[in-house]
């Protein structure tokens, strides 16, 4: 076990130290669509399966993805089965996430990992699957990709998020995130560089996964985080949790993504304030505004992959998640 600086214990990490990556995608590659946790709206389907089409992709579907079980995308065996299908057949080369919802924390403890150690493969989603990205971080260090899902809508996730997701998935080419002066947590910055794997995606989820098999070792590592629809006061409990427990006296840096609608009362502290309190005396260098998550013209990043904050300059690079 390991211990916190607060003297919580985590357990240590599964696999080997260093990352592995799946081939990038080419024309002509099977991928498939699953739904780990809420139903899609097959309109919205349509589009994005036509934008996976259009990079020469050959798309199919879980046998699940519209199934509906109250507001989830058909029962947790249904939903488990569609991801580990998907995980285990050799020809399927990436799994896309139809869209996030709520319900993959009820089958993640329960995936299949073992097949992606064997034959990598190319995961995406956001938001709810940041459940799946810290399984296969812990359990088999698969580099996977923080971007937009199958669930597409042009006016959130325009060209520009879609050139960011090919490019992504399908080149090796280094990805660099710059800050936006538009984002809610453009103004929060602690200056300095640093280096370390880039893990984490939904705070919520980050801090809902805390003891359990899918919370990533941040030890060293450059947590990333976003949100959405959650009130500035709500990322002070969730960043003071972290605190609690250790976690942020350990990372090597914060790299801080679209605050999504944070709504607090009058004469009290906004987002970006509640993020500048919280994460300005850690001692290592934070950089807010960047274009990943929730809010419109979201891009893509591997999440596993070696990547270094400036914050000063404004940037976030990772290096390239595919092979």
């Amino acid at each position: 076990m390991l211990i916190g600086a607060a003297g919580s214990a985590q357990a240590a990490p599964r696999g080997g130290k260093a990352a592995v990556r799946a081939r990038a995608l080419v024309p002509g590659d099977r991928v498939r669509v699953v739904s780990p946790g809420s139903a899609p709206d097959p309109a919205l389907m349509e589009r994005g399966i036509e934008i996976l089409r259009g990079w020469g992709l050959e798309v199919e579907l879980g046998e699940h993805v519209f199934a509906r079980y109250g507001y989830l995308a058909g029962t947790d065996a249904q939903r488990l089965a569609d991801v580990n299908a998907a995980f285990a057949d050799p020809g399927v080369r990436g799994v896309f996430a139809a869209r996030g919802g709520y319900g993959t924390q009820r089958i993640v403890d329960r995936m299949n990992v073992s097949a992606l150690r064997r034959d990598p493969k190319v995961v995406v989603g956001f938001s709810d699957i940041t459940s799946i990205h810290g399984r296969l971080w812990r359990e088999a260090r698969l580099v996977s990709f923080y971007g937009p899902m199958v669930n597409w809508s042009d006016s959130r996730t325009g060209p520009d998020s879609a050139e960011a997701l090919r490019r992504a998935v399908m080149t090796t080419a280094p990805i660099t995130v710059n800050r936006d002066p538009a984002e809610t947590a453009a103004p929060v910055m602690v200056p300095g560089r640093a280096t370390g794997p880039l893990l984490g995606g939904c705070l919520t989820l980050i801090s809902t996964s805390l003891g359990a098999a899918d919370a990533p070792d941040f030890d060293d590592a450059i947590l990333f985080f976003e949100d959405v629809d959650e009130a500035p006061y709500s990322y002070d409990r969730m960043l003071t949790e972290l605190r609690r427990v250790g976690v942020l006296g350990r990372v090597a840096g914060v790299a801080i993504g679209q605050i999504t609608n944070s709504l607090g009362g009058p004469g009290e502290w906004d987002a970006s304030a509640v993020l500048q309190d919280r994460l300005h005396d850690l001692g290592v260098p934070v950089l807010g505004g960047l274009r990943l998550g929730h809010g419109t013209g979201q891009l893509t990043v591997p999440l596993g992959s070696r990547a270094t904050i400036d914050a000063e300059a404004g940037t976030l690079t990772v290096e390239a998640g595919v092979r």
